[in-house]
Order: C-alpha cells, then structure tokens, then sequence
C-alpha cells in the first residue's frame, strides 16, 4: 500500500483530472512496474508521456482516424538520432530537387550537360571538368575534348545515357549534341523521366526509413514495447511526409513540362 502511495505522488494533476479519457489512449506500462497503469511510478509516467500527443492504437474500425505521434528528439536521443534521421530525408528531397532542376528542362542548355558523369579509366568526373562545353546554336551543342581526347568515348556515351534524350555525334575530339526539339513526344519523354527520378527518390527514401527503424528495435530489450512502436510510427511519419512532398515536387514538374 505504501508503495502504490509513494508512486501516486508525482501526477495528482493526471488522476484528479474530470476525464478519464486520456487513460484509455495511454499504453500499458512497462514491464515490471510494480503498481497499476493509473498508480504507475514517476519513471512509469515518463516512459508514457514519451510523446507530446500520444498516439493510440490501431483503429479498430473504419474512418477512424489516428493521433499523430511527436516524439521530443531529446527523450529518445540515447536510441536513435531523429534529426539526423529527419535530415537524411530532407537530403533526399534536395537531391530531387536538383534533378529537376539540372536535367529536366524543356529546352536544353549547356548548362544542363555540366554535371554529367563521365566514367573513365582514371575514375568519375563531370563533364565540364573533361571538355569544354558551349551552345553552337539554339539546335547544336559541342563538347571540346582537345584537353582529354582519350575520355571522348566515354563523355559521348555518358551524354547518350543521361535520360536527356540527346544523341551525340564524335567527330575526332569534337562531340556534337544536337538540341531536341520541343514536340510533345519530348515533353511526355521528360514527363516519364520526372516521374522514373522519383521512384528512385522513394527507393532511397525507404532505405533511410528502414535503417532507422533497424536502429530503434536493436534497443527492444532495454525500453519498453510502447517507446519502440511510438518511434516506429514517428519515423513511418516522417518518411510518409516525405514522400507527400516528393509527389508535389512531380506534380508541378510534370505540369510544367507538359504546358
């Protein structure tokens, strides 16, 4: 009795409270507690109030919603990293970004060709580090391999297999990019590589998700089930919002391509 007394003490506020309705969301308590769920200890209550909004559990039945989980990053800092986790997503979403951005424009430029990675026998380089690219005019580029004529092979089948849908000629050190022209095949063709870029994204994106998941459940035997289930659901959280914004980013790329 006096233990259920002392472990009473630290959350008066929570028992005296008019509704009992937050107790039905709140998860069981830890293993080993000595007292009931609404008698639980103070290191009981910390353990439950893990989340500044408690998530319930599955809904049983349909058009039940569930509460969105909040973890405090500093509750759970011991067990997983999640700004960092958060930050790894993010990365994602700026990298396709800058897909978007480089290699799926309408009306192509010099400037698009920079980035291209040429693999040669001395390693991975961009293509404006190799030759010099410039704008002939507006339906032929050229790159100038004077400076590495032995990467020439090599910077022309990069440029054939960048999904920029070019087809460039060599002649000598000289490689020629003719310029698409902007019919609708073409738009539709970037469309696909829009949409194909961000399928990747999402198989990058659930590869940070799951590592971070790996990391959370190799402490299953030192917290509780309810710490592991609610970080579970933070990081599923995280990568669903994610993903949400990597459709937006598709939706406007694709409105933008299609006219």
């Amino acid at each position: 009795m006096a233990l259920a007394l002392r472990c009473l003490r630290p959350v008066p506020a929570l028992l005296l409270r008019p509704s009992l309705a937050m107790a039905r969301v709140l998860p069981s308590a830890p293993r080993g507690c000595p007292a009931p769920l609404l008698e639980g200890c103070r290191q009981c209550v910390q353990q439950l109030l893990l989340s500044r909004q408690l998530a319930t559990k599955k809904a049983k039945g349909k058009g039940q919603s569930q509460a969105k989980v909040n973890i405090s990053a500093a509750l759970v800092e011991d067990i997983i990293n999640l700004e960092e986790t958060s930050e790894d997503m993010q990365a994602v979403i700026e990298a396709l970004k800058e897909d978007f951005s480089r290699n799926l424009n309408v009306r192509t430029s010099p400037g698009a060709l920079d980035h291209i990675t040429v693999v040669t026998k001395d390693g991975k380089f961009p293509l404006n580090q190799l030759g010099q690219i410039s704008q002939k005019s507006p339906q032929l580029m050229i790159v100038n391999m004077t400076n590495f004529p032995e990467s020439t092979a090599a910077a022309a089948k990069a440029i054939r297999e960048s999904g920029m849908n070019l087809n460039p000629e060599v002649d000598g050190t000289v490689i020629r990019v003719p310029v698409p022209k902007v019919t609708r095949e073409h738009r539709e063709s970037l469309a696909k590589l829009a949409k194909q870029s961000t399928n990747k994204s999402k198989e990058v994106l659930r590869k940070v998700r799951s590592k971070s998941i790996t990391q959370v459940k190799k402490f299953k035997n030192k917290v509780s089930e309810d710490t592991i289930w609610m970080l579970e659901k933070q990081i599923q959280q995280m990568a669903d919002e994610a993903a949400t914004e990597m459709d937006k980013l598709l939706a406007a790329k694709t409105k933008e391509l299609l006219g």
